[in-house]
């Protein structure tokens, strides 16, 4: 019990808030808005997987937000360009990988600090989106919104693409040596590296994933609007962090399971929609999201101390 403790925490939490929901405001859980809140938040979902593999390897990277908007907008142009949606995807996903690649070659393999290498990525990325696209939204063609499907099975199919990945993202963690060897890496790199465990192309892979499912949100994202914003990752990075260290990923790297990162997000979602429910400003989001972070670091640092007496 004692190795799940952050997710029982985080599944009591996420229970007690929905029962106030439930009984102060239980307008709440009608079926369309509620199905509308689940949708909207499976691209963050998505992200917040790639942002635990990174914190796991004992990485950071705050740039997934950047990365989120650019991918968006190349997907976006591609199809407006006149190329099938299926193209668009791929086009996405291989400028996310690209974009993770850059962090991992300048992290893994130049020896940088990952949250400086991802800081300054992140600037980078944001200008030439703004150079690019100066602040305009992109209108999509016909046949992108929904996978060119009625609302209510494209929110279907965005949901189940979401959470397949959170199962196969959790058994691969438990079950691959790929999962086995982040964990290892986020651990102790030099006990990795003894072990026969190459930390660097490990630290590398974590970040590529990291682009390639900064693409694949973006694409979920995407086919529930019309159009596409230009910032439309601006805020991504706190929310996928929160939802993440919420759900029992160590800051220190190392720990941390899948099925936490769901439950943080699904507690993390639901606090808007609660602030608005219990008619309080929805400017606080932030500063819980803040808190949350601050909170899970000192959790870990007490947790640190205190397995060294």
């Amino acid at each position: 019990m004692n190795k799940y403790f952050r997710e029982l925490t985080v599944a009591i939490a996420l229970a007690l808030l929905l029962l106030s929901l439930a009984v102060f405001a239980p307008h709440f859980f009608q079926a369309q808005p509620l199905g509308s809140r689940l949708t909207s938040q499976m691209p963050a979902l998505v992200a917040a997987v790639g942002i635990a593999l990174v914190i796991i390897s004992r990485q950071i990277d705050i740039s997934i937000g950047a990365q989120f908007s650019m991918c968006a907008i190349v997907a976006g142009v591609t199809a407006s360009a006149g190329f099938p949606l299926g193209v668009a995807v791929f086009a996405a996903l291989g400028v996310g990988a690209l974009m993770g690649a850059v962090n991992g070659v300048l992290v893994a393999y130049l020896g940088l600090p990952s949250i400086v290498v991802t800081l300054a990525t992140m600037v980078t990325w944001q200008e030439a989106l703004r150079l690019w696209q100066q602040g305009r939204l992109l209108a999509l063609p016909n046949g992108i919104q929904w996978f060119g499907l009625s609302q209510q099975v494209g929110q279907m199919v965005v949901v189940s693409i979401a959470l397949t990945l959170v199962v196969g993202a959790a058994w691969a963690m438990k079950n691959l040596m790929g999962g086995r060897q982040i964990y290892a890496t986020g651990t102790d790199a030099e006990a990795a590296r003894l072990a026969g465990i190459d930390p660097k192309r490990t630290t590398f892979g974590v970040f590529v994933l990291m682009g390639l499912l900064a693409g694949l949100a973006a694409v979920l994202n995407l086919v529930q609007s019309p159009q596409v914003q230009p910032n439309c990752g601006d805020g991504l990075d706190l929310k996928t962090i929160a939802a993440a260290v919420v759900g029992g990923v160590a800051i220190s790297g190392g720990r941390g399971t899948m099925w936490g990162v769901l439950l943080g997000m699904l507690l993390l979602a639901n606090v808007n929609p609660a602030l608005t429910h219990f008619h309080e400003p929805p400017y606080w989001e932030k500063a819980i999201q803040g808190l949350v972070i601050l909170l899970a670091v000192v959790a870990d640092g007490l947790r640190s101390r205190k397995s060294q007496f």
